[in-house]
């Protein structure tokens, strides 16, 4: 019996730091380390938004060889002649985003996001100045 009770006494005082810990200690929130892309060679001319491409999110779980190796990426943004053509073929973004390993591309605004005339570039993690808010018309 008084096992269990310094069992107990012990969880609860894990528990005790743990949540005092997560309360008061100050976390820093978490940084990309790798900048956002935005693809603008075409979508200005069609009409549409700039593609916002969360580079990091993809890093986070790929290595570089999937998409710049096996997916054919340039290691330069705007190097890619890359179309919605191309990604309904399966080709660059289509890879994955076919519907059946991630979402499909009927969903437009979830990459055409970005502000228009923003520029073809690697930009740093500031997706809140590139991205346009959901429900705000088109300029």
């Amino acid at each position: 019996m008084k096992k269990l009770s310094k069992l107990r006494a012990g969880f609860l005082a894990g528990l005790i730091f743990t949540l005092t810990a997560v309360f008061f200690v100050d976390i820093k929130d978490a940084q990309a380390e790798y900048g956002d892309v935005v693809i603008n060679n075409y979508s200005d001319g069609a009409g549409m938004r700039p593609v916002v491409f969360p580079h990091w999110f993809h890093r986070m779980r790929f290595r570089c060889k999937v998409c710049h190796a096996d997916l054919g990426f340039k290691f330069k943004a705007g190097g890619n002649e890359i179309n919605m053509v191309k990604i309904i073929d399966g080709q660059f973004c289509g890879a994955c985003h076919n519907g059946e390993i991630a979402w499909s591309v009927e969903n437009c605004n979830l990459c055409h996001s970005g502000k228009p005339n923003t520029p073809t570039q690697v930009h740093e993690s500031t997706v809140q100045k590139l991205a346009q808010p959901t429900g705000t018309p088109k300029k």
